[in-house]
């Protein structure tokens, strides 16, 4: 689409009288950037911005409209917290009249969703060059004639008055998902914009027989297609960038009736530890028209440092599709022939990997286990269970049976099979007496690879009732250790195996049946 700036045009219903600048080409928003102190050049050409206070999501701020139309739909609760009209209604005032104050606005007209039957054209607005950077990597470029659009009012500068306008924080995040509205007030950080769009269309896919998934997608030289579930840190954005398949996407996708599909146009990885000999399309990736979130740079030189953690645990890059040379140039793939839950159990009790049968695959999927270690968040001292319902709880406006009936419908009609692989430790816990060691990146790619070649699908399975799952007694021809695919054996206490595994199987038996009722 070609770039425009233009002298006071109207935006949406009300009238801006500063200079909106509409798609500017990637080189022209950094020159935006820079010019406005926004951020700066690092030394491989990528630019640096920082967020400020809040450098993840905020979860116990994001609400969603409380619209009789359309409630009925919607999983109320600790997630999706409910927000009157009217209250919305002026906090979205609050943010137009903030934008419309600023001398300066940046609009991205783009789209989400690279099946066109099931895409949403996107409008966001901001006053931050960077953030129009980051809509410009994330989102895919043009728009789809046709079909609705989702307009984003990004106004991080702006914020929230709880005691003025009711919200809970200077930070509001809000859906109307019946208009079709995002407001952000009060920070700046870009994820916000993303899992916002994304949450949308967790909601508006399923009533057109689509499964939106938290999860990456690769297609092999073959025209397989894998899909890559899991939450944050379990390895699905490395995983995925393999120079030996083609990338679909890392992280949003949706599987209609004609396969997979990726809804954005970029990647947004975890830069923590990120290093040039283990993630070489990553660290390649991000180059001159990507986005770095609060990664330090070293001087002389502004060279990015992946592993310090001054600013935040959660470092991140943003990078559009085209810096991975081994993708899919139209971010599609046919039905996965493989499925691959990932978790990384901190507690050092599941195998490697494991088989699923269709039951203990949905089990699994509204479970959403992984874990949290010490050091990776604010407060956590030592390994710490962690559920999230479809691996993306935060983004699941709908209730979990309708995702998991949509899943196992995808399951019987393409005879996928479904595996858990486990990134986190063997021979131990993570910390304390007796800790293990995390596995490593190598022998990871090496079960995936066993997998996606169809090395797996006959070795010969022991069932583990505890977990629903079976464990594999060997790996034929694979090259894998028999040893190490029984995580019993790689602790030096098989007792003290045995202790963790009942602790961690009864964590397992709370988050599938909570107070409230099993998860459903």
């Amino acid at each position: 689409m070609a770039s425009q700036e233009t002298e006071k045009p109207p935006l949406g219903a009300f009238a801006y009288t500063g200079k909106l600048a509409s798609n500017l080409s990637i080189p022209a928003l950094i020159e935006h950037a820079i010019r406005r102190g926004e951020g700066q050049l690092t030394q491989s050409g990528a630019l640096a911005v920082r967020t400020g206070v809040y450098t993840g999501r905020q979860p116990a701020d994001r609400f969603l409209v409380d619209d009789p139309a359309i409630a009925a739909t919607i999983d109320w609760g600790k997630v999706n917290q409910p927000v009157g009209q009217s209250q919305f209604d002026r906090l979205w005032q609050r943010g137009l009249d903030h934008l419309a104050s600023q001398p300066g606005l940046f609009e991205t007209r783009a789209h989400a969703g690279a099946d066109p039957a099931h895409g949403v054209n996107v409008r966001v607005l901001t006053d931050q060059a960077w953030q129009a950077l980051f809509s410009r990597c994330l989102f895919r470029a043009g728009e789809l004639p046709g079909q609705p659009a989702v307009t984003v009012l990004a106004a991080g500068t702006c914020p929230a008055q709880p005691g003025v306008d009711g919200a809970k924080s200077e930070v509001f995040v809000g859906l109307d998902l019946a208009s079709r509205r995002v407001l952000i007030l009060g920070t700046l950080y870009a994820g916000e914009i993303k899992k916002a769009l994304f949450s949308f269309l967790n909601w508006w896919l399923p009533s057109q027989d689509v499964l939106p998934m938290h999860c990456s997608a690769t297609r092999g030289t073959a025209g397989d297609t894998a899909l890559y579930f899991g939450l944050s840190g379990t390895g699905k954005t490395t995983l995925s960038a393999d120079p030996r398949r083609l990338l679909i996407g890392d992280d949003e996708h949706g599987w209609s009736g004609d396969g997979v599909f990726n809804f954005e146009g970029g990647c947004y990885a975890k830069t923590i530890g990120l290093k040039q000999e283990t993630e070489p399309e990553i660290h390649h990736a991000l180059g001159f028209g990507s986005l770095l979130e609060n990664v330090p740079l070293l001087e002389p030189g502004r060279q990015a440092d992946f592993f310090s953690r001054a600013l935040t645990e959660n470092t991140r890059g943003a990078y559009p599709l085209e810096h991975i040379p081994s993708r899919v140039p139209d971010s599609r793939g046919g039905h996965p022939k493989h499925v691959i839950f990932l978790t990384c159990d901190a507690f050092g009790v599941l195998p490697p990997v494991a088989s699923l049968s269709p039951d203990e695959a949905l089990r699994h999927f509204l479970l959403g286990y992984t874990a949290k270690v010490a050091g990776t968040e604010k407060g956590i001292q030592e390994p710490a269970a962690t559920f999230s319902t479809c691996f993306g709880s935060p983004f699941m406006p709908r209730r979990p049976a309708e995702y998991a009936a949509l899943l196992r419908n995808r399951l019987q009609q393409h005879g996928s099979r479904v595996w858990l692989v486990n990134t986190g430790w063997a021979g131990g816990p993570a910390t304390g007496p007796g800790a293990g060691s995390r596995m490593p990146l190598a022998f990871t790619r090496s079960i995936v690879d066993a997998i996606l070649g169809n090395k797996l699908n006959s070795s010969p399975l022991r069932p583990n009732p505890l977990f629903h799952l079976s464990t594999l007694i060997e790996a034929p021809g694979t090259g894998i250790e028999t040893l190490r695919l029984d995580p019993r054996r790689t602790w030096p206490d098989p007792d003290q195996y045995d202790r963790a595994s009942l602790a961690l199987a009864a964590r397992f038996q709370a988050a599938a049946n909570p107070p409230g009722g099993a998860v459903t």
